[in-house]
């Protein structure tokens, strides 16, 4: 695994690579994560394409200023591929990294071949109640309260290591980065941009999702995306990267070889 720092918009942006080939898979975190979420993924994947994850600011090994809004991820993710002169890309976007991945595709840039969300926050505004949303906000303070909501983010019991990880990165994030997603995030509604999404897409989902559910994704998403095609993994809840890296990552493989062909 490649790892560097690139400048985009005045922060600097931890970058993970890995593998090679025509496609390139662009991955976007979960609010908590950062690059590391996708490796084990990434690892698999690297003998059919080239896969690159980054710490969006604010979280990981990124800068800790700046804006963390979503117009402003979207906004670093093209910079990002525009700086890295890829041709033959797909987003790749995992809950928060989905809603920015989904406003990111929605500027139809040239070398987009298509969108894999991965339980992705849909485009419509999230009808979470502020005390809720302040719940979640807490519980990402301390190690216990990550602990707390790593019985709600994984469908069943992440090994040692994984486990360490999600409490590191969670709490490696910023004051801000963390409360901008519950205070705006979440709530924002750009289904009027992902409307103009026209490349193909599909919705990977678990099927123990508990934070984006199968039944309310596929109720959302066709409002904004109707093309969409889903692929539910069996057994496996939100942070199903590192839950079932290896269900993951052939789900992701079975799409972007669809594109090739």
């Amino acid at each position: 695994m490649k790892t560097y720092s690139i400048r985009i918009h005045g922060a600097a942006l931890n970058v993970a690579e890995e593998g090679e080939g025509g496609i390139t898979l662009v991955f976007l975190h979960y609010w908590g994560g950062t690059s590391r979420t996708y490796q084990p993924v990434m690892r698999l994947l690297a003998g059919d394409f080239r896969s690159i994850a980054f710490d969006q600011r604010g979280w990981g090994r990124s800068s800790k200023e700046g804006d963390f809004s979503l117009a402003s991820y979207a906004s670093d993710t093209l910079a990002l591929i525009r700086a890295l002169e890829l041709k033959n890309y797909i987003l790749v976007g995992h809950s928060m990294g989905g809603k920015v991945a989904q406003l990111a595709a929605s500027e139809q840039q040239d070398g987009l071949l298509g969108l894999a969300l991965l339980a992705p926050a849909p485009a419509s505004a999230l009808p979470v109640p502020e005390a809720q949303r302040q719940m979640m906000l807490d519980s990402y303070q301390s190690r216990e309260g990550v602990e707390a909501a790593l019985n709600i983010l994984s469908g069943k019991p992440l090994n040692r290591e994984f486990h360490k990880q999600v409490i590191e990165d969670t709490l490696s994030g910023t004051a801000e980065a963390k409360a901008i997603w519950t205070r705006e995030g979440m709530t924002a509604d750009i289904a009027s941009s992902t409307r103009r999404i026209s490349v193909p897409a599909v919705v990977i989902v678990g099927s123990e999702d508990l934070v984006e559910t199968e039944e309310r994704l596929r109720e959302e998403v066709p409002k904004t995306i109707p093309h969409a095609t889903f692929n539910v993994l069996p057994g496996l809840g939100h942070l199903a990267p590192l839950e079932g890296p290896e269900d993951v990552c052939e789900a992701i493989r079975s799409f972007a070889l669809s594109l090739a062909a």
